[in-house]
């Protein structure tokens, strides 16, 4: 990580199946139904709205519209939909310099991404091969708090500056959360 501290972030792109979500598709004779995201990821994502860009992608077609559900229009979120096979050059095409972009995937390519972002992140549940390219491993899976212990590690180790949940405070009721001047 000490070749990153220099960096400067700008962006946080994300995978969804593995890393918001726990990757277990449910499916019933009508199809793909279900997915499980995690209740904290949100909250720690706002930690990073306003110290860097969050872009969120998925490569799952048929599971697209409860994803674009959950990220587009409950989290606020940008979402994109892109294969896994086409990561690097989707960042690419969208003007992301990989120098100062941050990619946490879990899956098999996932980490073909890996050795060209300035900084990479797996959750615990990632493919094995992710995890030992990654330069951070959550200890969290995904769907369960990976996105927010990524949160936490990038504020704290890349940003530089303590967490301390007690000096947080919410804004408007949104989830949102700001610094507490009070304490």
């Amino acid at each position: 990580m000490e070749r990153n501290k220099i960096k400067k972030f700008k962006n946080f792109i994300l995978d969804v199946d593995g890393v918001l979500t726990t990757g277990q598709f449910c499916y019933s004779e009508k199809g793909k139904v279900l997915k499980t995201f995690g209740p904290d990821d949100s909250d720690a994502l706002s930690l990073l709205k306003d110290k860097i860009y969050i872009h969120i992608i998925s490569g799952d077609k048929r599971g697209f519209k409860i994803t674009k559900k959950r990220i587009s229009e409950d989290m606020k979120y940008p979402l994109d939909l892109v294969s896994t096979f086409e990561r690097l050059d989707w960042i690419k095409s969208k003007g992301f310099v990989l120098d100062e972009t941050i990619f946490m995937g879990d899956g098999i390519y996932d980490a073909l991404v890996f050795p060209y972002v300035a900084y990479s992140i797996a959750p615990a549940n990632a493919f094995y091969k992710t995890k030992e390219l990654a330069d951070f491993v959550t200890a969290s899976r995904g769907g369960e708090g990976a996105v927010a212990e990524a949160c936490v590690h990038i504020v704290e180790e890349l940003f530089g500056e303590k967490f301390d949940v007690f000096k947080q405070e919410l804004k408007n009721g949104s989830g949102a959360w700001k610094k507490n001047k009070k304490r």
